[in-house]
């Protein structure tokens, strides 16, 4: 059964899943407030540094507004310039925080869909996920795994989804192993789509220093690369969000 996303849900689980950052910025206005009054700041310097931080607060949650709540994210639009219409197997693999799996099946109802969840607490140690995690519906029949091993059969899979998700793989080496697993489920001709913020000017204007919670475009081509798949296309969903539509060629 397809969840129902609330108004303004994206923006309210930004704040819910970052809630610790909000409690510092705020923190850090009220230090502001009294220092500018105790060390008789200039009107001047009270307002950049105000500004500065205000801006790192605000911005963020309207950019998450726009991207999560009103560009039609999760209508699933934006797979119309991919080809899956013959597609039987598909798999939704996520940290924990699942809003697509019910989505997905709603596109795809006549296909099998594997769910998993590659959460690891040791490795995967971002604050915001294990937030996420904490208020996250799990899709039924989801299987834990690891990174290291995707427990389905070589060469059984039409698509895997990575939907806003494999940035919580951190490191470099574990992205290839893992990308290498993705590579061995999916059949001749498969395909890895994958969306994701990037570290680039418009998520820093967007995050600011938060924006290094993403990786860049050359980071996660060269991890496909190495898990030998093959960039069939990319395109923007909205100025902050990016589309790659990896292949399985041999």
């Amino acid at each position: 059964m397809e969840i129902k996303r609330k108004k303004f849900q994206g923006v309210l689980n930004i704040i819910s899943f970052n809630r610790h950052f909000y409690f510092i910025g705020f923190l850090l206005i009220t230090i502001t407030i009294a220092f500018s009054v105790l060390f008789n700041w200039s009107t001047l310097l009270f307002v950049i540094i105000l500004s500065l931080i205000a801006y790192s607060l605000i911005i963020p949650l309207i950019v998450s507004a726009y991207v999560y709540d009103f560009s039609k994210y999760y209508n699933f639009d934006w797979l119309k310039n991919i080809n899956l219409k013959k597609v039987k197997n598909i798999a939704n693999i996520h940290a924990g925080f699942d809003e697509t799996s019910h989505l997905i099946k709603s596109h795809f109802p006549k296909t099998k869909l594997h769910v998993f969840d590659f959460y690891n607490k040791t490795n995967h140690t971002e604050k915001a996920i294990i937030q996420a995690r904490s208020i996250s519906q799990v899709y039924p029949n989801t299987i834990s795994i690891s990174t290291r091993h995707i427990p389905l059969k070589t060469n059984s899979l039409d698509v895997v989804f990575l939907l806003s998700a494999a940035h919580e793989i951190r490191s470099n080496h574990e992205k290839e192993t893992f990308l290498k697993e993705c590579y061995r489920i999916c059949k001749p001709n498969g395909h890895v789509i994958m969306v994701e913020h990037l570290r680039d000017s418009f998520n820093f204007l967007a995050f600011s220093v938060g924006f290094t919670h993403f990786f860049s475009k050359t980071v996660w081509l060269n991890v496909f690369r190495k898990a030998n798949f093959h960039l069939e296309n990319e395109s923007k969903f909205t100025p902050f969000m990016s589309i790659f539509n990896f292949t399985k060629q041999q």
